[in-house]
């Protein structure tokens, strides 16, 4: 675990105080106050009105969930009274920059409807949350993880189940009205000893797609190298599914796949700049963390954005583009970078 480093006198200080350790009698003091109002950071004067500018053209710059202190004096220039008081209402300040976010956290439990609801209550009008379809309907076999428990190595009975989709999944995100975005189904690598083949896939996406309810803009996510065919992008095509582009460990990058014929197949398109190809998740956390400042830059994976960002304005459609900080260990920082890229674009091209 990366040790807290000290505050210096240039330093945002983003907790009014820090809260008591386990077994520590906190000083009495008056009940927490609500979050107090700084002056915006050279980040949110530098940035906020060219993600606004993109955002009116359809192009949505997010990031893969919000809850990061390390983005203090960039995102987050509010003073906090505690750290559980910025985890509850960050989410607004960060909406007051970003148009969109991608909620991770529903990828590992069925998202409840308060949660949605104070969602919704916390972010303005125009702002839209994808997310990451929760892993009980995309797994066919559970990983021998510990948060598995008793399912871990087991097969999954739920794979591709449309009902319980339909009213674990779908009736909560109700709440969040029109501010809900794209939903993600992320499927894991299928190994060879799944019994998972291309062909095999491809079946079980054509049934599942065809019976899934309509009016929701749908992405699936790949994490199988060789699935990714002409054959595949024309089926999502024909249920207007978006294929989403992603950096990811074993994956090729999104500039090697914004190249690809019929590669945009609905009329929005998703990108994801999760990982730098080779490397795991847990490299990048230990790589990257506490993530408050870029430590290694990524030019492909910049320019695969940007050119994302181009191609769909080519071709008219949208774009939910979504950063990670395991990508170069600060999201927004790597937005401003892309942003910067797209301002040297010849303006006939976008």
């Amino acid at each position: 675990m990366a040790k807290r480093r000290k505050q210096t006198s240039d330093t945002l200080s983003l907790f009014a105080a820090d809260e008591p350790s386990q077994g520590e009698r906190p000083a009495e003091s008056p009940p927490a106050a609500a979050p107090q109002t700084r002056a915006s950071s050279s980040y949110v004067m530098q940035n906020g009105e060219r993600l606004k500018r993109w955002a009116s053209r359809g192009i949505y710059f997010g990031t893969s969930s919000w809850k990061y202190p390390g983005w203090k004096g960039q995102v987050y220039n509010r003073t906090y009274p505690t750290k559980r008081l910025f985890d509850q209402e960050c989410l607004s300040e960060y909406a007051e920059l970003f148009p969109t976010v991608c909620a991770d956290f529903a990828l590992y439990d069925f998202p409840s409807p308060e949660k949605m609801h104070i969602i919704h209550e916390q972010t303005p009008d125009t702002f839209t949350v994808s997310l990451k379809v929760t892993d009980r309907i995309t797994i066919k076999r559970y990983p021998n993880l510990p948060r598995h428990g008793a399912n871990a190595g087991r097969e999954n009975p739920d794979f591709l189940n449309v009902s319980l989709f339909e009213k674990a999944f779908l009736e909560p995100l109700e709440q969040l009205k029109k501010k809900r975005g794209v939903i993600i189904f992320e499927f894991s690598t299928f190994y060879p000893n799944s019994g998972v083949t291309f062909e095999t896939f491809r079946e079980l996406i054509d049934g599942f797609l065809t019976r899934l309810p309509k009016g929701y803009d749908y992405a699936i996510e790949l994490r199988n190298k060789d699935f990714l065919t002409a054959d595949y992008l024309a089926l999502l095509s024909s249920h207007g599914v978006a294929h989403l582009l992603n950096n990811w460990t074993r994956m090729p990058p999104i500039v090697e796949q914004i190249k690809l014929a019929g590669v945009l197949t609905a009329q929005f398109s998703v990108a994801r700049a999760l990982l730098k190809p080779g490397r795991s998740y847990q490299q990048a956390v230990d790589l990257f963390q506490p993530y408050d400042r870029i430590k290694e830059e990524n030019a492909d994976l910049r320019t695969g954005l940007a050119e994302s960002v181009r191609r769909c304005i080519a071709e008219g459609k949208s774009l939910y583009a979504y950063v990670n900080n395991r990508a170069e260990g600060n999201s927004p920082r790597t937005i401003e970078a892309i942003l910067d890229i797209l301002d040297t674009y010849p303006a006939e091209t976008l």
